[in-house]
């Protein structure tokens, strides 16, 4: 079963922590023949979260991409930021078992992993999850009906 329409690109991006985890993520899903926007970052040099999760967010909400990978040292600031964005359900998640969750209960639509809080290969792990696993629906459609403003 097809979770997301991937003939639509995935959209990536990071900030200078997540910069590593980001290029692991591209070989991933080179890997996998899925394609990708990289929004960025290029670099380890130090720059400001919300210029790169502005843009995936606003990539998922248009229906340009599939859905979004964000990578932060901690994931809380692409996280908020991607948030702002009306249709956005960004989660945070560490954890295989977190990524499954946030799409069978959240529908979540953006994956944010914090790259200082995960271990090598465990992000591969947990996008494959993220964008294999269908959203439940049922009680858990009512609650995400009520998350717009």
């Amino acid at each position: 079963m097809q979770v997301f329409n991937l003939s639509l690109p995935v959209a990536i991006g990071c900030d200078h922590a997540g910069y590593d985890y980001k290029d692991d993520l591209i070989s991933f899903l080179e890997g996998k023949g899925i394609a990708f926007k990289d929004f960025g970052t290029y670099s380890r040099d130090s720059v400001d979260y919300p210029d790169f999760a502005h843009p995936v967010a606003l990539a998922v909400e248009k229906g340009e991409a599939a859905f979004g990978i964000l990578l932060c040292g901690s994931a809380n600031g692409v996280a908020i930021t991607a948030n702002k964005h009306q249709g956005i359900r960004a989660a945070i998640c560490w954890g295989e078992e977190l990524a499954q969750l946030a799409r069978q209960h959240n529908d979540a639509n953006i994956i944010c992993i914090p790259s200082r809080f995960v271990r090598e290969g465990d992000a591969e792990k947990m996008v494959d999850l993220f964008m294999n696993t269908p959203f439940e629906g049922g009680r858990h459609q009512k609650r995400v009906n009520k998350i717009a403003c």
